[in-house]
């Protein structure tokens, strides 16, 4: 894993990409040299970023799916609503422990193995609830299934490419790359909803396993490894990074990440904050909008059109907020998006109505900016005290994050069926975000001695 230089906020210098190109290969890195005079437009990064979003956006038509479900199974089978939030919170407690093994793997068996082993998984869980009839099957499929298959296609995946591929403009590609989860839900949401209320949940169901076979073979042929894999130095690197071997000992090298940064406290204020992150937004929002908005009266494919809404300007925001984070302290706008989310979190249950106006409009523009921009910097913090290991580290935090969410995911169910409204769920959300923007701003900057500000390359 090539780990670039441990830089101050501003971020590395930018290198010409076309230089890097020329760099001579050494015969034991098996890339192949780029032919001589040849000097390519696109660096092959951008390539591989472009490859990456694509296939979050057809991963992340699953996680459209699971807030529409509530009401349509409890309708059919008469499950409880915590019931169905107990096999969404599996998913998402799932999906975030399986994280951080997942970028272990990543780095011993490779990128494109481990993504398109996951997309199956996905497609194979989401096509077998079809057939349940009991709730312990939906737990089986999407609970269990969907949540392992996404756990390898979370933002670790993200990460490791980043890692990989870019020295320069990490903080952007992290943005975008972010956003591809958001542009997936807005693609696939409208549809999803418009078809679980016309057709039934079934064909909703089907659509997503078709969606992740579809990226199966773009990951495939395009999704290289590593940069030496054809030739190329990463973007915004001076030199050529040799191909490491196959890192042995996944799990062993996971835990150990975890134990290492698990003594510092910084990990532990980025895994408490990011956990109200998840619970804020996955938990909450994504899981329990759409039943609450229908709740008050409006229509089920007008509270998902909000979501997709969200969706859009998620994407805004969180490249924004890669930008930001390669020139601002990255502590200080998580700061800033915990306590927004938190303040706007406080006013959505004197919004929610039985229609559409212009102060829920607003709430979901300003909410949707704030969705995932908490990532860039989180991760930015990741790369600055862990090094080689961010990728890991970060996956360990996500998983803190999708417990977070999990728990509100089941317990924001269970406050449904016991006081009969969300309102309760929502005013104590916007309390914790208060919460994790002090916890944000207690995170030290690492302290770089001069001649260690350039990190090895591994």
């Amino acid at each position: 894993m090539a780990i670039g230089p441990v830089v101050a906020r501003n971020g590395p210098p930018e290198t010409d990409h076309v230089t890097q190109t020329s760099q001579t290969l050494a015969p034991a890195t098996g890339g192949i040299p780029p032919a001589p005079g040849r000097r390519p437009r696109l660096h092959r990064a951008w390539v591989v970023a472009a490859v990456t979003f694509v296939t979050l956006i057809g991963a992340a038509a699953f996680a459209s799916l699971p807030g529409l479900l509530i009401d349509p199974l409890h309708t059919e089978f008469g499950w409880s609503r915590g019931m169905v939030g107990l096999a969404v919170s599996v998913n998402l407690a799932l999906y975030g422990i399986t994280a951080p093994f997942a970028a272990a793997l990543m780095d011993r068996f490779g990128i494109r193995r481990v993504v398109a082993c996951a997309l199956l998984t996905i497609a194979l869980g989401a096509a077998l609830t079809v057939f349940m009839t009991q709730v312990w099957q939906l737990i089986l499929c999407w609970g269990v299934l969907v949540g392992l298959g996404s756990g390898a296609m979370a933002l670790a995946f993200a990460a490791t490419v980043t890692n990989r591929w870019f020295v320069a403009r990490r903080g952007l590609v992290t943005g975008v790359l972010t956003a591809a989860g958001a542009s997936g839900q807005l693609v696939f949401l409208p549809l999803l909803s418009w078809i679980t209320e016309n057709h039934g949940w079934r064909p909703a169901a089907v659509i997503v396993a078709l969606a992740a076979v579809t990226v199966v073979p773009f990951v495939w042929f395009l999704l290289h490894d590593h940069p030496a894999d054809v030739g190329l130095a990463p973007y915004g690197a001076a030199e050529f990074v040799p191909k490491p071997p196959p890192a042995t000992g996944a799990a062993a090298r996971a835990l150990r990440a975890l134990a290492e940064a698990a003594h510092t406290g910084t990990f532990w204020l980025l895994a408490g904050s990011f956990a109200i992150c998840g619970a804020s937004t996955n938990g909450l929002v994504k899981t329990h909008f759409v039943p609450a908005a229908h709740d008050h009266g409006m229509p089920v494919t007008a509270a998902a059109s909000l979501l997709a809404v969200i969706g859009v300007f998620d994407i805004a925001g969180t490249v924004a907020s890669g930008w930001l984070t390669d020139r601002m302290s990255p502590r200080r706008l998580l700061a800033v998006y915990y306590g927004l989310r938190g303040f706007s979190l406080m006013f959505l249950p004197m919004l929610l109505t039985d229609s559409i106006h212009p102060p829920m409009v607003l709430f979901i523009v300003f909410y949707g900016l704030d969705w995932v921009a908490t990532v860039p910097p989180t991760l930015a913090v990741c790369r600055e005290y862990y090094g080689e290991n961010s990728a890991i580290v970060f996956g360990w935090v996500l998983a803190a994050h999708q417990i977070g969410a999990a728990l509100v995911a089941y317990l924001g169910g269970v406050a449904r069926d016991a006081f009969g409204s969300y309102d309760v769920v929502w005013y104590t959300s916007g309390a914790l975000c208060a919460v994790a923007a002090l916890m944000s701003l207690v995170i030290r900057r690492r302290p770089v001695a001069a001649p260690a500000a350039m990190a090895v390359v591994v």
